[in-house]
This record gives structure tokens, C-alpha cells and sequence, in this order.
């Protein structure tokens, strides 16, 4: 395959990133309440830029209405998590702007990354082909599908009616839940699945959201260490034990909830075909 140029969009983000780490070297707090929303906007249209030049295909530049898509669903996703927290209290924000307005434009920009940031990444590991296809298959069975929906639903609700001394414990379920209760509505309806690609022996998507969700876990947990505006971790188990802000035991979370993100997608975009199929048909 030709390569492609390597765009000026993604010098853009490179100068982002740049301008993020400088920021942080002189403690601009001015600019380093940002940080977040600066920095991981410069890493998408930088990593996108180079799966462009090197694949000729990107979110960005060839999947353009998806990317839109995206943004606004990876808001929505994300606020599910926050509501979850206000009965896990696993994490909370410090140095928030003052003006409300202000806040709420950081909260958008911010959670509106995390969606393209674990997918682009994702999409790079996926390039490497490391995990390709291998000759073992899943079977999958009914029996196998209604109970993973039935443990997913209960991963679900255990956190919001237990007391608050037990569901503290509990971000372990939130993190899987949705993939227990929708990956085999996905396989069912026809949808894109991880358990479709197990069943025919092709697991390198799930390696690589498993991988992609570590690498956008370290570098969210560092840039926000040295970030102004930040997020600060109340977990109860190893609390004390911390790479940057999260503590250890806390980035086994980030490769499920980079699988727990895809399936949430997937789902999301099997409801608009059918929305759109029920509305246009004749």
C-alpha cells in the first residue's frame, strides 16, 4: 500500500502534546487546568494522523461521520461511569474552575477524548497484527449467553443497592458488567462481537483493546499527575500502592473498560440500524 501523507493535522497534535508538557514543566496553571482535554486531543489527531499516512485509513480522515459520532456517545458512556461512582465513590475532581460554565466545558471536552483516544490506539495495536488469528475457537452456546447476560445485569445492580461500606469494593463489577450483559445481545442481533470473532478464531481485536486500554490508562494516570485540574482515587483495596494517582490494582480496570467501551459502542450502533430500519421502512 502507497503511504499517505502524514497530515498537518497531525503536526497540530503533536504541538498540543508539546504545548501540554510544556505547561506542566513551568506550571502554567492557567493552562495546566486543561491538561486533560489538551493533551489527549493532541494524541488523537496525532495518532490518527499516523494510522492515516501508514494504513490510509482513520477515524478522522476516512470515517469522518463516525468520528463525529463518537464524541458526543463517548460524553453519554462516560456519565453512566460518573453516575456509577456516586455509589462507589471510587474517585473524585479537585481544582475545578470556579464558573460553572467553565467547569462544564472542561467535563464535555474531557470525556468527550476518552471514546476516540482508546479507539485510535486501539486501531494502532491492531496494525502490529501480534495477536493475529489462531486455530483455537469458542463455542458458544445458549446456555453460555444467557448467563453472561444474567451475571452482567447482577455486576450492575449489586453497586447501586448494596451500602456504601460494601459497594466501594464493587468498581470491579461496573467495569464488566456491560460487557456480561450486552456482548451477547451484540452476538445475538448481529452486531459487532468479540464472541463472534472467538468463534472463529480471530482474537486479535480483543488483545489489542485489552492492550490499547493499559497504554490510554498510563498515559491518562501520568498526564494527570502533574495536572492542576485533576482527578484524585478513593479506593479501598492497596489505595497506598500507586503509579501516579491510581493505584495499582486500579489499572487492571482500563483494559476491561476499553473492551467494556466496544461493546457499549457496538450496541449503540446495532439500536440506530434498527431505529433507522423501523423509521424507513416501508
Amino acid at each position: 500500500m502507497e503511504q499517505k501523507k502524514f497530515g498537518s493535522y497531525g503536526y497540530m497534535g503533536l504541538l498540543l502534546i508539546l504545548f501540554a508538557q510544556l505547561s506542566l514543566a513551568l506550571k502554567l496553571r492557567t493552562i495546566t487546568v486543561w491538561t486533560t482535554p489538551v493533551a489527549w486531543t493532541g494524541y488523537i489527531l496525532f495518532v490518527d494522523a499516523l494510522l492515516f499516512k501508514f494504513r490510509g485509513n482513520s477515524l478522522i480522515m476516512t470515517r469522518t461521520r463516525e468520528f463525529l459520532a463518537i464524541l458526543p456517545l463517548s460524553i453519554g458512556f462516560w456519565l453512566i461511569f460518573e453516575w456509577y461512582n456516586l455509589f462507589i465513590q471510587n474517585w473524585h475532581y479537585i481544582n475545578l474552575p470556579q464558573k460553572l460554565w467553565v467547569r462544564w466545558i472542561g467535563y464535555g471536552w474531557s470525556f468527550a477524548t476518552i471514546m476516540p483516544g482508546i479507539f485510535e490506539t486501539t486501531e494502532a495495536v491492531e496494525g502490529w497484527d501480534i495477536f493475529g488469528r489462531t486455530r483455537r475457537r469458542l463455542r458458544i452456546t445458549r446456555t453460555l449467553l444467557y448467563s453472561f447476560i444474567i451475571a452482567g445485569a447482577a455486576c450492575l445492580m449489586l453497586p447501586l443497592v448494596s451500602p456504601l461500606k460494601y459497594a466501594r469494593y464493587m468498581a470491579a463489577l461496573v467495569w464488566g458488567g456491560f460487557i456480561f450483559l450486552l456482548e451477547p445481545v451484540n452476538y445475538l442481533l448481529g452486531a459487532d462481537s468479540i464472541l463472534r470473532d472467538w468463534q472463529q478464531g480471530r482474537f486479535n481485536k480483543f488483545f489489542s483493546l485489552l492492550l490499547g486500554g493499559l497504554i490510554c490508562g498510563l498515559l491518562w494516570e501520568y498526564w494527570n499527575f502533574w495536572a492542576y485540574t485533576k482527578w484524585i482515587y478513593t479506593v479501598p483495596i492497596l489505595g497506598d500502592i500507586k503509579i501516579f494517582e491510581m493505584p495499582v490494582v486500579g489499572y487492571l480496570g482500563f483494559p476491561a473498560f476499553a473492551v467494556e467501551l466496544y461493546v457499549m459502542y457496538s450496541s449503540a450502533k446495532l439500536l440506530k440500524a434498527r431505529v433507522a430500519r423501523s423509521l424507513f421502512s416501508d
